[in-house]
């Protein structure tokens, strides 16, 4: 006989046992958490220790063995090439994407793959971003299966609501590689909404201003009628409290007469002390920041919340930027919003704080633990996801717009920016020259009409069109971005059915400055792009026309007469010499006028075209064969 479970209120884990367990995980920089919902309310799951949060800091062993957390934190300054933190600035981009942040990061890369960074742990082995995350939540979902007594095999993994394509596809893949299955990637502010029950209001409209320890964002949300949409969303995948605390080591050093230092234990120190004395100015005003340095003595230095605040503010500035973006984007003005969310552990500081007040015109909300909000609001999704009761329309926004390369490096966008996922879109294209069998495709995202102002994502080939005319062959591509934000290209010649498929999967992301960048660029240059999108556009039109005329003049040379080609051959100079300028209304001008002068011709030639597709066939079988 067996016996009954009886668990106290809020903690019904033989219900939970016997049902799939989702839980909500906020993959941080600096923390990470991981949250179920019990009874209907979302809770972090502590660990043995008590506390809720896991340092996201893994220190591979000499033996192999692998320590995350605090233990691997506490490791850090002994071992600074071999204790992997912040992993997440680093997941999906390239060591060239580190620019001038490279020099206060103590890892070795492997400088032989410039497309995936690799960090060299020595004796030959090394591991990737994604390694490090995996292990990361590995650790969480241990910790989860010591509370419930089974071991999660569903999650919701958040991600900045700016992670590009390439950092989601990585975030993705590391929950593959820890053994989960990952439902659903969710933005970190729509995750934060969804904590502070935003979706039990009938309506309102919230920002979501989200500073973690190495990214940013910010979100306009609205709730209408049980629909929780994102309106608007941007910020910044490499800013955050790292930055504030590499400010702060980077002028403790100069003051201690080591500007240059590339010592990887005194710049672990450094950074540690750094950390250790912002937190403390949270809750005074000025703190000792100590530094043990090479020789045995010890650099001290008071550090004033004044001074915390003039140094970050470079840094606040961009934050505010990507704020006022957002708010036009969504079309609300401050002062018509119902609140605005404080989310991740650097908005515990009062300057940050202060400096979101002054953004916004009003005092930020800040009733749930900001190092908490994101992993409640992942399990209140992951339980809706597996079947719970609560149940709320989620649509988020995807931060840049996604095309493809034409003809020219002009770019054809197929989905814009702040498109609601999941969404898709298609639109035909056609073949450029003769007998043309395969077909290009180079994926792109950004703003910028060109593609040499915009993100490669991927390029693939379609093969095997049948070799027509030029124009003849129909291309269909669809685009198709799911629920995580992750973009699915399809490619399908329309008179073979021959199609090819690809899940963008990039290899790096973008760098500290590049959305934010590709954004005001596209503001600033709206009409030079537009006029060099014509003017691109027009002679790839010119080549085009010039080349079909030469073709056929050389193909039916005896349906021209002297004066229809002296005709001719006068507007075909005329354009080829006006291609080479800038003016694009003048190129489309020199192309109409040839297509007047060869008017007469084309005409002739259509002409002879049908009279040999009628010859030996009754206007009867004509007409019967036009009318089915």
């Amino acid at each position: 006989m067996s016996l009954m479970q009886i668990a106290e209120p809020g903690q019904s884990t033989a219900k939970e046992a016997c049902a799939t367990v989702a839980v909500g995980i906020d993959l941080g920089t600096t923390n990470s958490v991981v949250a179920i919902v019990r009874d209907g309310r979302p809770v972090a799951i502590p660990g043995p220790d008590g506390s809720t949060t896991v340092p996201s800091v893994v220190h591979y062993a000499d033996d192999g063995s692998v320590i995350v957390g605090r233990e691997a934190l506490e490791r850090a300054a002994e071992y600074p090439r071999t204790t992997i933190a912040s992993a997440k600035r680093l997941v999906g981009r390239s060591v060239a994407d580190l620019g001038d942040a490279r020099r206060l990061v103590t890892y070795d890369f492997d400088e032989t793959d410039d497309r995936v960074i690799r960090i060299r742990l020595g004796d030959g082995r090394s591991v990737t971003p994604i390694e490090v995350s995996a292990e990361i939540l590995r650790e969480l979902l241990s910790r989860a299966e010591r509370a419930l007594g089974v071991r999660p095999t569903q999650a919701v993994i958040t991600v900045p609501a700016y992670f590009d394509d390439a950092q989601r596809q990585a975030t993705r893949d590391a929950g593959r590689l820890a053994g989960v299955e990952v439902l659903r990637l969710l933005a970190e502010p729509t995750a934060a909404a969804l904590a502070y029950g935003l979706d039990r209001n009938e309506y309102g409209t919230y920002a979501v201003y989200d500073l973690g320890g190495g990214t940013f964002d910010v979100s306009i949300l609205k709730l209408v009628e049980g629909v929780f949409e994102v309106k608007a969303t941007g910020g910044n995948s490499a800013l955050g409290g790292d930055d504030f605390d590499r400010a702060i080591a980077q002028r403790m050093l100069d003051a201690a007469g080591h500007p240059e230092t590339v010592d990887p234990r005194l710049v672990r120190r450094a950074v540690a002390a750094a950390r250790a004395a912002k937190e403390r100015l949270t809750g005074a005003e000025a703190t000792e920041f100590a530094l043990a340095m090479p020789d045995g003595s010890v650099f001290r230095r008071e550090l004033s919340r004044t001074d915390f605040a003039a140094w970050i503010e470079p840094l606040l500035r961009k934050t505010r930027k990507a704020c006022r973006r957002a708010l036009k984007d969504a079309e609300v003005a401050p002062g018509e919003l119902d609140g605005v969310i404080l989310v991740g552990g650097s908005t515990r500081s009062p300057v940050v704080r202060d400096y979101v007040a002054d953004i916004f015109g009003r005092e930020p909300l800040a009733d749930i633990d900001p190092d908490h909000v994101v992993a409640l609001g992942a399990a209140a999704q992951a339980d809706m996801l597996a079947g719970g009761s609560q149940q709320v329309t989620l649509l988020d926004v995807i931060p840049l717009s996604l095309g493809i390369e034409t003809m020219g490096g002009v770019v054809e966008k197929l989905i814009y920016r702040n498109s609601t996922i999941p969404t898709g879109a298609k639109q035909e294209f056609t073949t450029y020259a003769d007998n043309q069998t395969g077909f290009d495709i180079h994926v792109v995202q950004g703003e910028r009409e060109t593609v040499d102002g915009n993100r490669s994502l991927a390029r693939f080939t379609l093969k095997g069109i049948p070799p027509l005319p030029a124009g003849m062959a129909r291309v269909e591509i669809t685009f198709v971005v799911d629920e995580d934000g992750i973009l699915h290209v399809t490619a399908r010649e329309k008179l073979t059915g021959i199609e090819n498929t690809i899940e963008v999967k990039p290899s790096y992301g973008l760098t500290d400055e590049e959305v934010e960048r590709m954004l005001l660029d596209s503001f600033e240059h709206a009409e030079e792009d537009l006029a060099a999108r014509n003017l691109r556009i027009e002679r790839v039109e010119a080549d085009r026309i010039l080349a079909a005329t030469r073709a056929a003049m050389a193909a039916d040379p005896e349906l021209l007469d002297d004066a229809v080609r002296e005709e001719i051959e006068r507007a075909m100079a005329a354009l080829e010499q006006v291609k080479v300028g800038d003016d694009h209304l003048a190129i489309r001008a020199a192309i109409e006028a040839l297509d007047r002068a060869s008017k007469p011709f084309a005409e002739k030639r259509m002409n002879r075209a049908i009279a040999a597709a009628m010859e030996g066939r009754t206007l009867a079988e004509v007409e019967h064969e036009v009318g089915s």
